[in-house]
């Protein structure tokens, strides 16, 4: 009988395929499979120089707690998929609200973008700036040093005077020190309306002022 070169090919494709899947699925020890091991080990052990007891129990004991172990992953994965989901419910509540959160990066709009700051006490020297989506330093000047919350409206122009397009993402700098040069800088805020939800992350997030914040970022809720 004639076996084409085809036919040969074929089987040898079957063959690759079967063996493939058949060390894909021997890849992964199950609790079964360690249960099979240590019963072939006491079936195949030398009568004159047994398995010691204590090796046994030690045995069994890392039997159960591999077998606890998955069950410790499953239910951990299970918890995730749960919080994931609960984040991502009370969050919605925040869509069409007003919020307050710490974040430096806002979005110009309508040709400017406004931030807020918050000092530990009151500063002598406030030096802010401004960064483009590229890092790269579009405006640089002063800001007012009150202890506590302190707010600044960039009016979206560059240093050279030249407004700049909506729609870009802008980050503040903000370099705060007091008589002595102690820094007295705290954190960054920026105030907008949350448009919706970020949910490519594992840990979903609001979109404020075109920027993604962790809700648990939000320091305040004024509408």
């Amino acid at each position: 009988m004639t076996v084409s070169a085809t036919s040969s090919a074929s089987t040898a494709t079957t063959t690759t395929s079967s063996s493939s899947s058949s060390t894909s699925s021997s890849s992964t020890l199950t609790s079964s499979d360690f249960l099979s091991l240590l019963v072939s080990e006491l079936q195949n052990q030398d009568p004159l120089n047994a398995t010691s007891t204590t090796d046994f129990i030690n045995q069994l004991t890392s039997y159960a707690n591999f077998s606890q172990q998955q069950s410790i992953n499953s239910n951990l994965t299970s918890l995730s998929s749960s919080f994931s989901s609960l984040v991502t419910l009370n969050s919605v509540n925040y869509i069409g609200h007003t919020v307050e959160a710490k974040t430096d990066t806002s979005t110009l709009s309508n040709g400017s973008a406004t931030y807020g700051y918050s000092l530990s006490s009151a500063a002598a020297n406030v030096s802010i700036s401004i960064k483009d989506s590229s890092g790269k330093t579009v405006w640089t000047g002063t800001g007012t040093g009150n202890a506590g919350s302190n707010s600044f409206t960039w009016d979206g122009k560059d240093s050279s005077g030249t407004q700049l397009s909506d729609g870009g993402k802008y980050t503040m700098s903000v370099t705060a020190t007091d008589a002595v040069g102690n820094s007295v800088f705290n954190y960054a805020t920026v105030t907008g309306k949350v448009t919706g939800i970020d949910a490519s992350t594992s840990t979903p997030s609001l979109m404020v002022n075109g920027v993604s914040v962790s809700a648990s970022n939000i320091i305040g809720v004024t509408s």
